[in-house]
């Protein structure tokens, strides 16, 4: 669990009905539950959804604590994204002994008592991840039932990339290789029928297909933000220490003054794959933890995802001429349900 921000309350110094005065002139709001954990608060959680209209909830948990939700609230959630890793092996070694065998039985838990909503797993991927193995695990295993996964490549949030990375550079290769592997299972079972739930997939492909471009994938600075506990507005939870990402707070700001106040800067507008990017993380643009050269290594990956995506769009094409898939299953998400798209 993450240690409390030495500078933030550790709880709300503002009210339920001050934060629903505040998102009163949204008339579709989306509140995603973040932390930390934010199932050590459920009552606050509680509190937001019996008082605040909201069209969409969605919680992101490290699934250890997801027994606490009243079975009378699970229907509420429209997507609960779960911190698993792969199989037990790494999600273990990543998060502890046991914490697989544990977050997967409270997942039945959550199904066997009703919910029926967008489940969704949520990868760390490390210098031991083998993105391969760990996202067919999380996909096919019956007993995880998860509808899709995402994930987030471990990097750029601290100082320096030999922090809690061996050897990036030398990693990426064997997962940019992991990617073009995936890319081909995706297709071979779209021959079949089946559009599997891979995030990242479905969320450039979408693009692809359409010829539509991206705007920054997750929406922090243009019509996502987060509300921290002592009421200041910034454009995304992650880096509560930066105190430069404050946009504003819920007393002297509103939903409409906030949209499209930050954006993505150079180099990401001048990349050849922008327009399917959109620029993958605003923090890591403006802030560039690693450098350019980290930086850099981190687009990488990003490139080879999007060119491995544009090889396959004559062949899916195909099988949407043949009535095989249809254009529709790649409509990924509909909503913003706080994934990121591009890990």
């Amino acid at each position: 669990m993450n240690e409390p921000h030495p500078n933030l309350p550790l709880e709300p110094d503002w009210k339920v009905k001050e934060l629903r005065e505040f998102l009163a002139s949204d008339d579709s709001p989306t509140i995603a539950f973040y932390g930390g954990e934010p199932l050590l608060n459920w009552q606050l959680i509680q509190d937001v959804i019996n008082q605040i209209p909201a069209q969409h909830f969605t919680i992101q948990s490290n699934g250890l604590l997801l027994k606490k939700i009243p079975s009378e609230y699970l229907t509420k959630f429209s997507s609960i994204l779960v911190s698993l890793d792969g199989d037990k092996e790494i999600t273990d070694l990543n998060r502890g002994k046991g914490i697989y065998d544990k977050v997967a039985n409270n997942i039945k838990d959550i199904r066997a008592r009703g919910f029926k909503g967008d489940l969704i797993s949520r990868m760390a991927v490390s210098e031991d991840s083998n993105i391969f193995d760990d996202v067919l695990h999380l996909l096919n295993d019956p007993d995880l039932s998860f509808d899709n996964v995402h994930w987030q490549i471990d990097c750029q949030w601290d100082e320096g990339m030999n922090v809690r990375w061996k050897d990036f550079s030398g990693w990426i290769e064997k997962y940019n290789q992991g990617i073009s592997k995936l890319v081909d299972y995706w297709l071979e079972e779209m021959k079949e029928g089946i559009v599997k739930g891979i995030v990242p997939f479905l969320g450039t492909f979408r693009h692809i297909l359409n010829k539509t471009k991206t705007s920054l994938p997750c929406e922090a600075g243009l019509t996502s933000f987060a509300i921290r506990t002592d009421s200041k507005i910034t454009f995304c939870p992650l880096p509560p220490e930066y105190e430069e990402t404050v946009m504003g707070d819920i007393y002297n700001s509103t939903p409409e003054s906030l949209e499209n106040s930050v954006k993505v800067k150079n180099p990401c507008p001048d990349c050849e794959v922008f327009n399917l990017c959109g620029g993958r993380c605003l923090f890591a643009n403006l802030y560039k933890l690693w450098g350019e050269e980290g930086f850099s290594l981190v687009c990488k990956t990003v490139k080879h995802l999007v060119n491995e995506l544009q090889r396959i769009e004559g062949d899916v094409i195909k099988l949407i001429q043949l009535g095989i898939i249809k254009r529709e299953d790649f409509d990924y998400p509909t909503y913003n349900n706080t994934t990121e798209i591009i890990p």
